[in-house]
């Protein structure tokens, strides 16, 4: 008997668009607090202090659970299992949050961040209070992530994107409180991304205590057995993942500011980021429907189709956007930038064409390693992409000719093309092995 064919580009659409939605929301998160705060007062200083510290920072704190959405789709099969990495998850975000509180309310700022960055000094104490506001924000977003994975594996990917909604028009309208009563702009873009994040996790853990108890107790009475791979062996590598990659946002900074025009090269890269990471959420969101989807009849090839096309029409909005006057319209018009920062961001937009492109092909060959426990192979590519980033950036510091912007992009572009092709080879490696075989698979841990 034939098994029907559901991997068709319909069918994935429809997996993958409530994922792109939710991604291209948040997207869209960023750019609106730029957008605000570029109009406050010292738009300069505490844009710097926000894009170019703090939510790095912040970023790399919360990194080793990030991939706690991946893990999540592909771990929580039953109760027992759910119930294993909730409590992995807790003890994580609690961890996280400790180290956030040691950064942002000990001396640790002013002894190691500030001289390691080399933070300018008119960003220092803006900074500092950034982080101080952002602190639930570890625990908010591994809950949510944790959630967000079993509600996709069990086919609620719509309440994803509402949940995502729900906290962008919580931003939204936190930006338009704090604005419209006296805040500074730090405490405007820290505080309203906070609390779009709690209400966000709040509205998952509702839903998911709605509709996940009889997905869960389903999965129970039909005898599917929780992975017998180790939690700790699954997650590790895949947690080492984020943080190789977030890693390179507090080096570019620190590179950003050893090079020609830092405090404006650092206002910049707040808003830059934020264009660029809007167009790159869809390839992003990818990553969970390759899990779901790849072995599903002919599901690579459609799959792998699917990343070049769309890919290819995300990196070509890019292409247009810095070729064309729409760069200045977004910077000046939209974001509200001075005209010598806009010019800044027109003028070294084009290196980040590729980007999404190549963030589809990544969730492309990321999710095939991650949907047969190869997760170390995933790890091996982010150090790829991190030792060509890091060469690029010492490079662009040593010689000294060029802005940190496009030294910057420049290492993004180099490191995401390298660690595109580290994935292609390893799938090649490895892929094709079935988990079921004990070498590395879901029947033997795989060694860290």
């Amino acid at each position: 008997m034939s098994i029907p064919d559901s991997n068709t580009h319909g069918s994935i659409l429809r997996t993958w668009w409530p994922l792109a939605a939710s991604w291209l929301l948040m997207g869209a998160e960023l750019p609106a607090i730029a957008g605000v705060v570029s109009r406050l007062e010292q738009p300069e200083i505490m844009l710097a202090a926000f894009g170019g510290v703090v939510f790095p920072i912040a970023l790399l704190i919360e990194s080793p659970i990030i991939m706690m959405l991946a893990a999540s789709t592909a771990w929580s099969r039953n109760t027992a299992s759910f119930g294993e990495l909730g409590r992995f998850t807790i003890k994580a975000s609690f961890v996280l949050t400790i180290i956030h509180a040691l950064i942002a309310l000990t001396p640790l700022y002013w002894w190691v961040l500030v001289p390691l960055l080399d933070i300018p000094a008119d960003v220092q104490a803006p900074a500092l209070m950034g982080l101080q506001i952002m602190l639930p924000w570890n625990w908010a977003i591994a809950d949510r992530r944790f959630r967000q994975g079993a509600l996709i594996r069990f086919g609620h990917r719509e309440t994803i994107a509402r949940g995502t909604f729900i906290r962008l028009m919580a931003t939204f309208l936190a930006l338009w409180v704090f604005s419209q009563n006296g805040a500074n702009g730090i405490v405007t873009a820290t505080a309203s991304l906070t609390i779009g994040v709690l209400v966000e996790a709040i509205f998952v853990r509702w839903r998911a205590a709605v509709l996940l108890p009889r997905h869960l107790a389903a999965a129970d009475t039909k005898g599917l057995t929780p992975p017998t791979t180790s939690l700790i062996a699954f997650y590790v590598p895949l947690a080492i993942t984020p943080m190789l990659i977030l890693a390179l946002q507090p080096i570019a900074a620190a590179g950003i500011t050893r090079m020609p025009m830092p405090l404006e090269c650092l206002a910049v890269w707040g808003p830059l980021g934020g264009l660029i990471f809007l167009l790159r959420s869809a390839g992003i969101a990818f990553n969970e429907v390759v899990i779901a989807r790849c072995d599903e009849p002919d599901g690579r090839r459609r799959l792998r189709r699917f990343a070049w096309g769309w890919g290819a029409g995300f990196s070509g909005i890019l292409t247009i956007m810095a070729v064309t006057p729409l760069a200045d319209l977004w910077f000046r018009g939209v974001i509200g930038l001075e005209p010598e920062l806009a010019r800044l961001g027109t003028q070294v937009l084009w290196l980040a064409a590729p980007l999404p492109l190549l963030t589809f092909l990544e969730s492309y060959w990321q999710g095939m390693l991650v949907s047969r426990h190869r997760t170390r192979a995933v790890t091996g590519s982010v150090a790829a992409f991190l030792v060509v980033a890091v060469i690029v950036i010492a490079a662009g510091v040593l010689i000294g000719r060029w802005n940190g912007l496009l030294v910057t992009l420049a290492a993004f572009a180099a490191g995401n093309t390298a660690q595109t092709l580290w994935l292609r080879w390893k799938w090649q490696v490895e892929g094709p092995r079935r988990p079921e075989q004990p070498e590395q698979g879901i029947g033997a841990p795989e060694p860290l």
